[in-house]
């Protein structure tokens, strides 16, 4: 399934979660789509890239789904980079700002390994952002970074030399 095919199939709420907020919703991609999904944002890396990956860095919690679900279709394994207390054995953690408040994230250790960080969603970069600080600090080898959505009309976010990869982007 396509790229435009997909995005069809995409809920706009507005005003969610707060007045100015237009609210992209996957759940309908979840529900009726989720193979058609995860194949899509798999095929934002190639076969030799693929091979180099050791784990797939979920970001709480709908990077979680993704993360998984492309962890089992290249035979990987998966890693949370999770919200404050809800993880033990924090090796680090990292505050961030979204669109409409701030977070922190915390991670476990890693030894060198290399990883692909994804999420649902890019808005401003800021969970990406400390994903990706955090993968480096507690010892993660960061190969790519891919989100279903960029909404590229709030952000430019790079991190170091690495775009993150999207399936769709709006402007």
């Amino acid at each position: 399934m396509s790229k435009s095919s997909l995005e069809q199939y995409l809920d706009s709420v507005i005003d969610f979660p707060q007045p100015g907020i237009l609210f992209k919703d996957i759940s309908p991609l979840l529900k009726d789509h989720f193979t058609e999904t995860i194949a899509a944002i798999s095929d934002l890396f190639t076969e030799q890239e693929w091979a180099q990956v050791d784990y797939l860095v979920g970001i709480e919690s709908r990077g979680f789904i993704f993360a998984a679900a492309l962890a089992y279709k290249h035979n990987k394994g998966v890693v949370k980079a999770r919200k404050a207390g809800k993880l033990p054995n924090v090796c680090a953690a990292q505050e961030y700002g979204l669109e409409y408040g701030t977070d922190k994230l915390e991670m476990q250790a890693g030894a060198g390994e290399k990883v692909i960080i994804v999420d649902d969603l890019i808005a401003t970069g800021g969970s990406m952002q400390a994903a990706a600080s955090l993968c480096e600090e507690v010892g993660y080898d960061i190969i790519g970074l891919a989100c279903l959505i960029d909404l590229a009309s709030l952000n430019s976010f790079s991190y170091k030399t690495m775009t993150v990869k999207s399936v769709m982007q709006f402007t």
